[in-house]
């Protein structure tokens, strides 16, 4: 049977609550930004249960949609870029192509009410990710140069039979996962002091909006085009089934405890042995050949990586997917758990200052854009996001979510998409991969000893 589909009721425009004088002026992007411009955008949200009160108040969700909105004009202020529209201007002698936010000439952020005569539990119950979630998100297929002519910050609010769903997604241009989960908590914050009838004179995390230009270099960084056809991908994935798999927080330690214990050392992290698993367990769901290589890559954080470091609460995109060094499948699974983690252990430790400057210098003397299907080793399994961000901190007056989810947006085979868990010290991971490769990890025993079906009781 046929789900239902999302219906739209509507939509409209949110500006900043004010507007500063440094907000009217070009925002410009640095290069690790700019070659963000051929990714879709970050696209996560969060599944509440609607209020006992709910159920007697007809104006309950109006009232919501209210507050919401207005906390993301107060919250605007401080992020403005994401009100803004990206601009292109170009020309011919000296060349230029120049791809810069303007705040000042925009409609603002897109918000949008929707509705699913759906239940949480027919959103969570089934094994798979079910595909309407993917219609809790604006700018699906999208990617971040389309915010030429599409908002950069789109806020969608699902009303399900029992829940409500928050769902956002930000232009990757503008920042990465740290930047987005940094947004929505200080959204949060604002909603929530608004509902105790506080104005906050300021927040606890104010952005750095000011770019980090290496070497002194910038603003303007001039792309070696003319035509964004020549830069531009559409990436479609294949047919992938998506599924979660939950972490406790003791089998979390059990994975990390084995992983040391093999390698007789205590220095290999809980992501990293988890992460090692993970690499491990797709590797033989998906049938390589014994001398195929493979590799696993991790979404490195650069802020604090930096000499001198980055401030934790910078807004950009400041992240590396770090690639362990390419292995043979069957010397991947001959060996133990602790031999694959300590290769991550040793990939991490080496993205340092010195390896991020080589790789700002490469792309300095040769600038591009990244591309989906020539970024990402169709044989290799990559885990993004992070268990670190503060995911369910995020309350807008029901409580905390009973789950998070995400939309279509930069997924393919063998990507791992790691959040943190409902419960402390827990982990949910988002694995896709084909049909034939599900079933396989399914029935994969050293993979499923440790994983466990979410609970959303």
């Amino acid at each position: 049977m046929d789900s239902p589909n999302v219906k739209y009721i509507s939509e409209c425009f949110i500006q900043p609550h004010s507007a500063s004088e440094e907000s009217k002026k070009p925002f410009y992007l640095a290069p690790f930004d700019l070659a963000m411009l051929s990714a879709h955008y970050i696209q996560k949200g969060l599944l509440f249960t609607k209020p006992p009160e709910a159920n007697n108040n007809p104006n309950f969700l109006q009232t919501l949609l209210a507050k919401l909105k207005h906390s993301l004009s107060l919250a605007l202020v401080h992020f403005y870029p994401l009100a803004g529209r990206l601009v292109t201007k170009k020309e011919q002698d000296p060349h230029l192509y120049l791809v810069y936010v303007d705040c000042s000439n925009s409609p603002g952020a897109k918000f949008i009410h929707a509705s699913l005569d759906m239940s949480i539990s027919d959103i969570l119950s089934p094994t798979d990710v079910p595909l309407v979630v993917q219609s809790f998100f604006d700018h699906d297929r999208a990617v971040n140069h389309d915010g030429h002519t599409t908002s950069l910050l789109t806020v969608q609010v699902t009303e399900l039979v029992d829940g409500v769903f928050i769902g956002l997604s930000m232009n990757h241009a503008l920042g990465d996962g740290t930047s987005y989960w940094h947004f929505f908590n200080t959204w949060s914050e604002i909603f929530r002091a608004e509902e105790n009838n506080i104005t906050l004179s300021e927040i606890s995390r104010p952005p750095v909006l000011e770019r980090w230009f290496p070497y002194g270099l910038g603003p303007i960084f001039s792309l070696p085009y003319t035509n964004p056809d020549e830069f531009i991908e559409r990436f479609e994935a294949p047919e992938l089934r998506e599924r979660i798999f939950h972490f406790s927080s003791e089998s979390i330690a059990k994975i990390k405890s084995k992983a040391n214990s093999e390698c007789r050392t205590s220095k290999i992290s809980s992501f990293q042995a988890l992460s090692a698993l993970l690499w491990r367990s797709l590797t033989r769901a998906r049938g390589f050949a014994p001398n195929q290589e493979t590799s696993c890559r991790l979404a490195a954080n650069n802020r604090a990586r930096i000499n001198p470091p980055l401030s934790p609460n910078y807004f950009g995109n400041s992240i590396h997917p770090v690639k362990s060094q390419p292995v043979k499948a069957g010397e991947l699974l001959e060996n133990g758990l602790g031999w694959a983690a300590w290769k991550l252990h040793e990939t991490v430790v080496n993205h340092n200052d010195k390896w991020i400057r080589q790789s700002i210098d490469a792309w300095l003397k040769s600038p591009a854009v990244y591309q989906l299907s020539r970024t990402f080793d169709p044989h290799s399994i990559m885990m993004g996001s992070g268990p670190r961000f503060d995911m369910y901190g995020n309350e807008f007056g029901m409580g905390k979510a009973v789950a998070l989810r995400s939309g279509y947006a930069n997924k393919f085979i063998g990507k791992v998409t790691s959040y943190s868990g409902r419960e402390a010290g827990s982990i949910d991971l988002e694995v896709c991969l084909p049909p034939a490769a599900m079933r396989a990890l399914e029935s994969d025993v050293e993979f499923m000893e440790a994983a466990s079906v979410p609970s959303y009781d």
